[in-house]
């Protein structure tokens, strides 16, 4: 196994699942999402990439992001 595929592999087991998360959301297919970030990130020198990061941490700590609902004015 090369190193490349070793990449490869531990990126797709451990990936964040952004591209996916807003493929679902979106109706995308997640590969075209991918290939914006990249495209976008050589156009803009990297700074897709912090955003990607960003929308990770947000994605995967969305449980602390999560505001309580209030069914009715009574339950204040």
């Amino acid at each position: 196994m090369q190193i490349t595929d070793k990449i490869q592999d531990f990126f797709e087991r451990y990936a964040f699942g952004v591209c996916a998360w807003w493929g679902k959301k979106l109706g995308i297919k997640s590969a075209r999402i991918r290939l914006f970030f990249i495209y976008l990130s050589f156009l803009t020198l990297g700074s897709p990439i912090l955003i990607y990061l960003i929308m990770a941490f947000i994605l995967e700590h969305k449980y602390m992001f999560k505001l309580k609902r209030r069914k009715t004015v009574w339950d204040l």
